[in-house]
């Protein structure tokens, strides 16, 4: 089956990023490659995730920079980005390789890690919004056929809303395959600041954008 390359843009995720990577080795075994793409951590990010990934990039900051870099030094036929924070099911290549030989790109439903009951609602309401927009956000994992992700000329490299951006020039080509299967992504973004005032500010952001706000005064509010 043809390879995946997994590209992890990482900066300061020293808490988790071991989690994140130790699930994956067996992938490394079946000829599957890890990349972290690393932003400039102060924290013992690199150190951790040494041993653990194939390749570990030293980059610009910018999640869509780092993510960019990833893609270039992969070798695989399908790339898959995820977050440092976000854990993938166990079968989740075999679903990639699957769904990649009717579609060109895809997400995972998405599985938010706190336990308070109003978070189950936000999953349902993120995972529905993106199967009938056929817009993926970051945190739901997005593959794509490294061909076609080449040829679109990769991420855009803006600050905030890039997995937004590649979404809708995916769309081009072809709807999303969405996979039920649920990958976990931290909740810690939702909890700290709170689900009702995150939910506020996420639908601010990309009402914001829509309309045309420039990506950078969007990163500035989003901080």
């Amino acid at each position: 089956m043809d390879s995946v390359s997994i590209v992890i843009p990482t900066f300061n995720e020293a808490d988790n990023i071991v989690a994140t990577l130790r699930p994956l080795q067996s992938l490394r075994q079946q000829g599957h490659e890890i990349i972290v793409a690393d932003g400039g951590s102060s924290d013992e990010t690199i150190e951790l995730a040494r041993p653990l990934a194939d390749h570990i990039l030293d980059t610009a900051k910018g999640r869509a920079r780092q993510m960019n870099g990833g893609a270039q030094q992969a070798s695989g036929v399908m790339l898959l980005f995820l977050h440092a924070d976000t854990l993938l099911p166990n079968n989740a290549v075999e679903l990639i390789q699957k769904n990649l030989q009717t579609k060109s790109w895809g997400r995972f439903d998405v599985r938010l890690s706190g336990r308070q009951p109003f978070l189950r609602l936000v999953e349902l309401m993120m995972n529905w919004r993106s199967r009938l927009s056929g817009i993926a956000s970051g945190d739901q994992a997005i593959f794509v056929r490294r061909e076609l992700f080449t040829q679109l000329g990769g991420y855009t490299d803006i600050p905030l809303m890039e997995d937004i951006d590649i979404s809708k020039r995916l769309k081009r080509h072809s709807r999303p395959a969405c996979i039920k299967t649920k990958l976990t992504t931290s909740s810690r973004r939702w909890e700290e600041y709170g689900i009702i005032k995150t939910i506020i500010l996420m639908w601010r952001l990309r009402l914001a954008y829509f309309f045309g706000t420039k990506p950078e005064q969007l990163a500035r509010l989003y901080r």
